[in-house]
């Protein structure tokens, strides 16, 4: 896999530049077959568990967003290349109309991953002539749809290392993704504390850059007095936790995370391996040594949860974590530094914590839940998030196979507690 080009300037929610969003359409779409060219026409088709989906569907769904979302409402003499299609490549949008269930889309053989490279091109052509000619009152109503699906497919691009990374640790072989890229060795730093006095704070998107629904509305909340860790939990020091009976003591955990490490057999992150007495971990590059000083990945919130516990810590609340990454820039190590995996902290001195952008998604206490005054939109797309907003917890800040320019200080991401398959991870708080 090659390293990604420069992203094109972020958009506005509502791009008056045409030739801005073409490139940036040009861009996002470009990107998704960069990162599917590794894989093989068998390697699309798999799906590993119900909760991944095969390479070559990402691929038509995010088509299909913009057939369904955009060219077929808009213009009235689009045909569609294959009906069936609607119904294949549906993913949760009950107001479009019925779908093809989500744990049998592995079972979808046909249409061939050419056909879905044929699909996307019959799409790409469509959407390029409709944001070059579309009507001025047309294109205001349409162009923000369009940069919804940008970042929606930017999700989904996310969303195929995941789901392959899954699917190649259940082969014996450990296939490799891509070639192993070297990086500069660092020790990370010791852990220090990032005092917050707590008071009034306002977290949520406000202002005319895009965010998705959930993000807002910008809002108050009242904040404890509070320290954040100045670095994320690594693997050295997730060992120690597990060589204290993390996983064997009930006490560090929440009733049904400690139903789930019985249920499952959870000893250790996913992807980690005992080979010969040494832990080694399943990553896009194939099996690989641990690196001891880099941030612990592949956890639950019930492990985040019990280990914050057996520190002595817990973990953040959403607007304690926002509250702090508010003030910074964001950078990191996301997609384009073309690692895959997390890197170690970097600066002992640093006046704020590190890595809040990149690396991995940090789990907080905060469950998904509306914010003050949220509604969601009307239509199909105001089922993107709001429907969900019931039994998952909020993770922030971006991870390590994030696009470029994906992610921001206001993001929400969001999972079940059970789940480890996503680039997740620790950073510790603390009252004051």
């Amino acid at each position: 896999m090659t390293v990604s080009g420069p992203e094109p300037a972020i958009l506005d929610a509502h791009p008056r530049d045409r030739d801005q969003l073409l490139e940036h359409f040009n861009w996002v779409r470009g990107e998704t077959e960069r990162l599917a060219a590794p894989l093989s026409p068998e390697d699309q088709v798999v799906q590993s568990m119900p909760d991944a989906s095969p390479t070559k569907w990402h691929r038509a769904h995010m088509t299909w967003f913009f057939e369904t979302m955009v060219l077929s409402p808009f213009l009235t003499d689009y045909e569609p290349l294959d009906p069936h299609y609607t119904f294949l490549f549906n993913s949760y949008y009950d107001t479009v109309g019925a779908r093809h269930p989500r744990p049998d889309r592995g079972l979808l053989t046909r249409p061939s991953a050419d056909a879905v490279t044929a699909y996307r091109g019959y799409v790409d052509t469509g959407m390029r002539k409709f944001i070059a000619n579309a009507d001025a009152d047309v294109w205001a109503e349409a162009a923000p749809l369009i940069v919804l699906g940008l970042h929606h497919e930017q999700q989904h691009q996310e969303l195929i290392l995941m789901d392959i990374l899954h699917a190649f640790s259940r082969n014996s072989v450990a296939p490799a993704y891509q070639t192993y890229r070297a990086a500069p060795a660092r020790k990370m730093p010791e852990l220090r504390w990032h005092d917050h006095e707590g008071g009034l704070v306002e977290i949520g998107h406000a202002g005319s850059n895009f965010a998705f629904d959930n993000e807002g509305p910008r809002h108050k909340v009242h904040l404890e007095s509070f320290a954040l860790a100045s670095r994320l939990v690594t693997n050295g020091e997730w060992k120690e936790f597990m060589a204290d009976g993390g996983y064997q003591h009930p006490a560090h955990w929440l009733s049904d995370g400690w139903a789930a490490v019985g249920t499952e057999g959870w000893t250790a992150p996913l992807y980690w391996q005992d080979v010969d007495g040494e832990w080694m971990t399943m990553s896009l590059s194939g099996l690989q040594h641990i690196n001891d000083q880099a941030p612990v990945c592949h956890v639950s919130l019930y492990e985040a949860d019990a280990y914050a516990r057996w520190a002595g810590k817990r973990l953040p609340r959403e607007a304690e974590w926002e509250a702090f990454a508010a003030q910074q820039d964001v950078s990191g190590n996301f997609l384009g530094s073309g690692l895959l995996r997390t890197t170690p902290a970097t600066d002992e001195a640093s006046e704020q914590p590190e890595q809040m952008f990149g690396d991995v998604w940090e789990w907080t206490q905060s469950p998904y839940v509306p914010y003050p005054g949220f509604k969601p939109v009307t239509g199909a797309v105001g089922e993107y998030n709001g429907k969900f907003m019931a039994n998952q917890f909020v993770l922030r800040g971006g991870a390590c196979v994030t696009p470029e320019g994906h992610a921001r200080a206001t993001y929400r991401n969001f999972f079940y507690p059970p789940m480890r398959w996503m680039f997740a991870g620790v950073r510790l708080a603390d009252d004051r």
